[in-house]
């Protein structure tokens, strides 16, 4: 269950679902070997708690709802969690708790993993949820990293690993561009079959491509070519009702000839009657056993950086993007990063940068700016031009002209910079071809983990400096380095900031605490909330969104109870609680900054 890291050869994908592929080893194995030379922790340690039992188990009921279940399924596909913990790292990485851990490392665990091998052991091991009254809790891989990564939001829940024994790419329909894929394919599974096959197909992967398709779509993560809004693109799904009862959406709620799949399943979205898609994403309705996806037709792609001298710049560039992308001369959903990022990066060290514990002063990355390719500047804008070359020349010309208002913005192609440079990474993400490179980030500090704040603005320049502000404020005050990540949409704004801390270090990981609760407290003032959160500041989130008494939560909670009476399936994600757990201390909200124990608070 929990891997053991270390040395030796990388995971590959030909071998494991979740492995590297053979183009990236070496890569791979580069970024181990710096992440590991970086770790002051021990691989693991003996655990300090016996099995964290499902609340309102017994020792006794437990272990014979173990029994039950090995019965059914196979006794190779429960594990209880009972060994050493092991954080691993991004592609060995545990399915018992979160790796990132800010919480306790053995406070937010599983009491055991089940690994289903097919939609019918899916529907077995929710019927057995509820005959025993144990929650579980699904995962497609566990790499949701920054926001929970594997771990349980109740401490106890039965981790169920959809990935390890799902991981077939049913389908691919190259005259369709669509494919249908189980919860364990990832990014890179889905590619380099995609290449196997000569198919002049694109997949849209996320920054890093060892995620699931199929679970990154649900947490309506995004992507960077014209396909990136994930969900958006996902078309019917498969899934297992908390009660055990198996649903179709779309058209594929309709049977197709002879008993076949339905021939317009990943044809068009909708069905007749209401659209329910949307409300298994970001939630605990069901557990998402096959999901189908649109695929992009390569095309001709050019990307490109643009970089701009001054902080002060900011609000402007936000204003010249902003009519830009609602035209749709921006060929995609370009990044604006500040140029920080382009430290972090490289792979090297804040220690390389920076004396001592604080933040880095504005002096210090000017400094650390000015021998870097791109030299001296405050903010770093990638994007990528698709079609063909005149195509491609003609909207460059429109978006050069346009952020050449800004004096001192210059312009680089690939081809400007060294071979390692990040814009070549970029270039490769936006045509959708998943790479490891940001997993660099993570050599910033000793030990390196990292929460993500997502929230939304509107793409105003004024609402993008209100945002900024207080974002850049609240870093200051708890001591972090800010690195501001803006996926910039023609209306609105994924302000994304990763706040990187040290796992080993009680401390900033309560600085951290803080200023989670702080910026999504001041920015939702504002109007600003987030998009998607860590498992731990969900409630918080979730109460945000409180228009006319909190009616949004009431809806959610309503179908709740109706879909899942029992309160089985994955209590508490995205801050949606069943009614056998609701009002009674489960709830984590902005006082809550003290995380050593997970559970009911009176």
């Amino acid at each position: 269950m929990a891997t053991q890291p270390g040395p030796g050869s990388i995971p590959s994908l030909k071998d494991k679902h979740s492995g590297a592929p053979a183009r990236l080893a070496q890569e791979a194995q580069n970024v181990k070997d710096r992440l590991f030379s970086n770790r002051t922790l021990p691989v693991s340690r003996p655990r300090s708690k016996p099995v964290r039992l499902p609340p309102d188990v017994s020792l006794e009921n437990f272990e014979a709802a173990v029994k039950e279940l090995r019965g059914e399924i196979g006794d190779d596909n429960v594990e209880v969690n009972d060994k050493p913990l092991v954080d691993g790292w991004y592609i060995e990485h545990p399915n018992t708790h979160d790796a990132f851990h800010i919480a306790d490392q053995e406070e937010l665990v599983s009491s055991a993993t089940v690994y289903p091998g097919s939609t019918e052991e899916v529907q077995t091991t929710v019927r057995w949820a509820n005959k025993f009254g144990i929650p579980i809790y699904p995962i497609s891989i566990g790499r949701n990293l920054g926001y929970g990564g594997a771990a349980p939001r109740v401490p106890g829940a039965v981790v169920v690993d959809l990935g390890k024994r799902m991981h077939q790419i049913l389908n691919i329909d190259a005259e369709n561009a669509s494919c249908v894929v189980e919860p364990g394919v990832t990014y890179f599974g889905l590619y380099e079959e995609i290449q196997s096959r000569k198919l002049p197909l694109w997949i849209d992967t996320p920054d890093l491509g060892g995620g699931s398709v199929l679970g990154n779509a649900i947490d309506r993560g995004v992507g960077y070519t014209p396909y990136g809004d994930h969900f958006a693109n996902h078309c019917g799904m498969e899934l297992v009702l908390p009660n055990g009862e198996l649903l179709r959406t779309g058209m594929g709620a309709m049977p197709g000839p002879n008993g076949t799949d339905n021939p317009t399943w990943q044809s068009f979205q909708h069905a007749f009657g209401p659209s329910i898609d949307g409300i298994f994403s970001q939630s605990n309705f069901g557990i998402i056993t096959k999901m189908g996806f649109h695929l992009m037709p390569e095309t001709g792609h050019q990307s490109y950086c643009f970089t701009f001298p001054r902080d002060e710049d900011f609000d402007k560039i936000v204003d010249l993007i902003r009519p830009l992308a609602q035209k749709r001369i921006l060929g995609n959903i370009p990044q604006l990063r500040h140029v920080i990022q382009e430290f972090n990066v490289t792979g090297k060290r804040k220690a390389d940068f920076h004396k001592g514990s604080g933040p880095m002063t504005r002096d210090e990355i000017r400094a650390a700016a000015s021998k870097l390719p791109l030299g001296d500047c405050s903010w770093v804008f990638y994007g990528t031009q698709y079609g063909t070359p005149e195509s491609i020349a003609s909207q460059l010309d429109v978006i050069k002209a346009e952020f050449g208002k800004i004096p001192g913005s210059r312009f680089f192609l690939p081809s400007d910079l060294p071979a390692d440079h990040y814009l070549h990474d970029r270039a490769l993400v936006c045509s959708g071809v998943p790479v490891l490179r940001e997993l660099e980030w993570l050599n910033w500090v000793p030990n390196g983990a990292h929460l993500f704040f997502s929230p939304i603005a509107p793409t105003r320049g004024k609402d993008a400096r209100t945002i900024h502000e207080i974002i850049v404020a609240a870093h200051a005050r708890h001591g972090f380095d800010l690195f501001p990540t803006l996926c910039v949409a023609g209306r609105e704004i994924h302000y994304i900031t990763n706040i990187i801390y040290d796992r080993a270090d009680a401390d900033a990981k309560n600085r951290a605490i803080r200023l989670m609760r702080e910026m999504i407290d001041e920015c939702a003032a504002k109007g600003f909330g987030e998009y998607r959160t860590h498992l731990l500041f969900a409630d918080q989130v979730a109460g945000t969104y409180n228009w006319n008494n909190s009616a949004f939560m009431r809806f959610n909670e309503t179908i709740k109870d109706v879909l899942d009476p029992n309160g089985i399936l994955a209590p508490g994600r995205n801050g949606i609680w069943p009614k056998r757990f609701r009002g009674k201390g489960w709830e984590l909200n902005v006082n809550d900054v003290d995380l050593t124990s997970i559970g009911p608070r009176s």
